[in-house]
């Protein structure tokens, strides 16, 4: 009997020693990838990519290139896109005579400002940074707080607003009808020479549809040439796509969603308080969330974030990282006010590691590839 037992036991001990260098090996193969290996796990087709970290129930859509718009200048050269940027950078537009569409959005600076606000008629300022027009065409709502369902909603909001270009825009045609020079530019591009505010608006918004980001480094490796980005952007592209979250908003060709997202920045009951989305829709659920901005060409369209509040990519990944919850409610506050906003779940606390960080940079800084600056057109004459 006792003999049966130990050739049992000696029959077990004997299997697990036999499987003792598989356990070992297939501990091997678990450890984390190193970065070399991530990076080679992009240098393929898209569709071979590892998937990126998507919390459940976001839609979102893979990267995909920009090409150059090889219709351009034949655009460009337009009846109705001449009247358009004519418009466009014409001060007369205004009612001071000094304030055009591009003085904030200047081709120059990414046509936008630079500004941390807006400055408008009589020196009054903005509360809000101006967004860039760069593919404009391809957004489904526009400003910060998607108030504009379309691009001619869009053109028509600075014209009139006190604070920007302050025109009576009942009198605008007939101000613009009495320019000699704009006859037949109107009569080029509507088949006769009458000037009404539709045309006025219409004309601009065709001509902002041309405004399109030119292709990046970024869109080079999209497109297979591995060499376009350095290790370390690649890995970055890896940090944004995973760990950092960052695909849950800005993901698709012009790295946006389209949608909403209360990032914490809402300042609710301080100084710089702004309801975003709430100002238009009224719900509370809506109070602090504003617009996913597009990420192409980033390095051309700061300060950033609705309030232009934020100058330095660095800072913003910080900002991020630390999860943005620094302004959520007390529950206290909470009972006393049911409507204080809480910043978006999609956003936590990341943990990126002093490489992870740089390496993000390095990638967002990667998005930038514009380097044509349009010229400001001759006016027609009085």
């Amino acid at each position: 009997m006792r003999k049966g037992i130990f050739g049992a036991l000696g029959i077990v001990i004997f299997i697990l020693l036999s499987f003792t260098p598989k356990v070992g090996q297939d501990l091997m193969e678990v450890q984390d990838p190193t970065i070399e290996d991530i990076v080679k796990s992009y240098k393929k087709a898209i569709s071979e990519w590892p998937k990126p970290t998507i919390d459940y129930g976001v839609k979102w859509k893979e990267f995909a290139p920009i090409q150059f718009d090889s219709a351009y200048f034949t655009e460009q050269d337009k009846p109705n896109i001449i009247l358009g940027k004519m418009l466009f950078f014409d001060p007369k537009l205004s009612q001071s005579n000094q304030i055009s569409c591009s003085s904030c959005h200047d081709p120059e600076m990414g046509w936008s400002d630079r500004r941390r606000v807006a400055l408008g008629n009589n020196h009054l300022l903005g509360n809000r940074n101006t967004m860039s027009l760069f593919n404009i065409a391809e957004r489904q709502s526009f400003f910060w707080d998607g108030r504009a369902k379309t691009l001619e909603e869009q053109a028509s909001g600075p014209l009139g607003a006190h604070h920007e270009m302050a025109m009576d825009v009942k009198t605008l045609p007939a101000k613009i009808q009495t320019i000699k020079g704009y006859t037949q530019l109107f009569k080029n591009a509507y088949g006769d020479d009458k000037v009404t505010y539709d045309r006025i608006v219409k004309a601009i918004a065709d001509f902002q549809k041309t405004i399109k980001s030119q292709p990046s480094r970024f869109d080079r490796f999209l497109e297979g040439k591995h060499n376009a980005l350095t290790d370390e952007e690649i890995y970055g592209m890896h940090v944004f796509r995973t760990k950092a979250r960052c695909m849950n908003c800005h993901n698709g060709q012009y790295l946006t969603d389209e949608s909403f997202h209360n990032i914490g920045l809402t300042y609710y009951k301080r100084k710089y308080e702004d309801l975003g989305l709430y100002n238009v829709t009224k719900k509370p659920e809506d109070i602090g969330k504003f617009k996913t901005p597009q990420l192409r060409d980033l390095l051309l369209t700061q300060p950033w974030m609705h309030n232009g509040l934020f100058g330095d990519l660095e800072g913003i990944v910080n900002i991020y990282d630390s999860g943005m919850h620094m302004m959520d409610p007390t529950p206290e506050k909470k009972q006393l006010d049911p409507n204080y906003p809480s910043a978006d779940p999609l956003l936590k606390p990341l943990k990126l590691t002093p490489q992870e960080k740089k390496a993000l940079v390095a990638f967002l800084e990667s998005l930038s590839g514009t380097k044509f600056k349009m010229r400001r057109p001759e006016f027609p004459v009085e």
